[in-house]
């Protein structure tokens, strides 16, 4: 395993431009506990997140908590890459990497309600969200689905909104370099799974539990004893991604084709 530096960001595609729910957490090779990451002022913005990412340099694998592609179905079957672009320049008017401008103009694409139909008619699967369902580990969430306490699809738009500003490296869309960073998709509530817990992780006894299972130490004492359950998405992301990225199995999932590679992509962390 060449990285060096590990990543979780907990993302959201909330309207406006101070997000507490997005949570940014890092840990170093070894064993030490994640620490958060926290900007000026205490409160991240989307574009915060961007430019803090163009800053970091080295052997960083960087996981984000949201999808980075669609379920190949019209009219999404271009590659991924393009789909970024399209997105950015549709919404360039929304606010701090906003998605909404997009989702205005494909309205017929996704699901916001009763009004839309039945909701499994729009609610696409990919194949990795299909491989996980059929794991049992968890309940994926369609993409396309923008309603509901659980709907990812507006952190997905801004996340393509960020990826295609962000001159990385992002698996599996490319491949993994040498040397230097790298971004990937993953699924926080996967990485909790394989430390031992279901649910979100709101206190630190809970956290701990989870993040030595997954070969870290536990937190500081300075730690708070309870928080909101962002903060231990990034947490636990960042030490999942430090517990499975040296295992050669979870970058080559069976499942994954070259061609859903190139658009639909994959979640790092299901096999």
């Amino acid at each position: 395993m060449r990285f060096d530096r590990f990543v979780g960001i907990d993302w959201s595609g909330a309207v406006g431009s101070r997000h507490p729910s997005v949570q940014v957490a890092m840990c170093a090779a070894g064993d030490a506990a994640p620490q958060l990451v926290l900007p000026p002022g205490g409160i991240w913005s989307r574009t915060g997140v961007l430019g803090w990412l163009t800053e970091l340099s080295g052997d960083v694998l960087v996981g984000m908590d949201a999808g980075f592609g669609f379920a190949a179905v019209p009219p999404f079957l271009a590659p991924a890459r393009t789909l970024w672009a399209e997105i950015d320049a549709a919404c360039a008017a929304d606010i701090d990497l906003g998605g909404h401008s997009f989702i205005a103009q494909r309205r017929e694409a996704f699901w916001l309600g009763a009004a839309d139909g039945p909701r499994h008619l729009r609610a696409h699967l990919r194949v990795t969200e299909q491989v996980y369902a059929a794991s049992r580990l968890g309940t994926p969430t369609s993409n396309f689905v923008l309603l509901g306490a659980s709907q990812v699809g507006k952190a997905t738009l801004s996340a393509m909104r960020l990826l295609n500003r962000l001159d990385w490296p992002v698996w599996p869309f490319d491949p993994v370099p040498a040397t230097g960073p790298l971004i990937l998709e993953i699924y926080a509530q996967a990485f909790a799974r394989m430390g031992g817990a279901r649910g979100k992780l709101r206190d630190r006894s809970a956290l701990d539990a989870v993040l030595v299972r997954l070969g870290s130490l536990p937190t500081p004492v300075a730690f708070p004893a309870t928080f909101p359950d962002h903060v231990g998405d990034a947490m636990i992301t960042a030490a999942g991604l430090r517990a499975i990225a040296g295992a050669p199995h979870w970058w080559a999932p069976p499942a994954m084709t070259p061609a859903i590679a190139a658009t639909e992509g994959w979640t790092f962390g299901v096999a």
